[in-house]
């Protein structure tokens, strides 16, 4: 029986560039992703993604669009991820390091796709499109998918 677990990340944009963080301890370490973590008992979504930006990149903002909801399904593991992704616009702070993260502004074209998660160079461009979309991944480790879908919806 599969059972899930409320996950949450945000993308910080810019017209012409994008804050990563480098995850520098614990799940997905040595790879470049956005921010985010576990939901807390009692917090919202909403609240746990402003609260996990603040705590790994010292940033706060204002307006988090919802973008999109990926389940992310790992072999030999009962637990499902699902995981609700926003985008941030703007901010207010300076990015600054923290235990977990070490953050990293990356013009638009030169995403390090080879650093990042597999499944991040299938949604990254719909993120930065603005578009809706939601997806399912199943992976055998942290590098090698075995199988997804991904689709644009009108709301998340």
């Amino acid at each position: 029986m599969l059972t899930s677990k409320l996950f949450t990340l945000v993308l910080v944009v810019q017209p012409q560039r994008v804050l990563l963080g480098m995850k520098k301890r614990g799940f997905g370490a040595g790879l470049w992703n956005g921010f985010g973590g576990k939901v807390q008992p009692g917090e919202t979504v909403e609240q746990a993604a402003r609260r996990e930006l603040q705590e790994e990149s010292g940033l706060s903002v204002d307006t988090l669009q919802k973008i999109g909801r990926i389940t992310f399904e790992f072999v030999g593991n009962a637990e499902l991820m699902e995981v609700h992704i926003f985008r941030a616009d703007s901010f207010q702070g300076e990015p600054r390091e923290s235990d977990e993260m070490r953050p990293q502004w990356f013009e638009l074209d030169q995403v390090p796709f080879k650093n990042m998660w597999p499944d991040d160079s299938y949604w990254f461009p719909l993120l930065l499109q603005k578009k809706l979309f939601v997806g399912y991944f199943k992976f055998q480790g942290q590098d090698t998918i075995l199988e997804y879908s991904l689709k644009e919806v009108e709301t998340v």
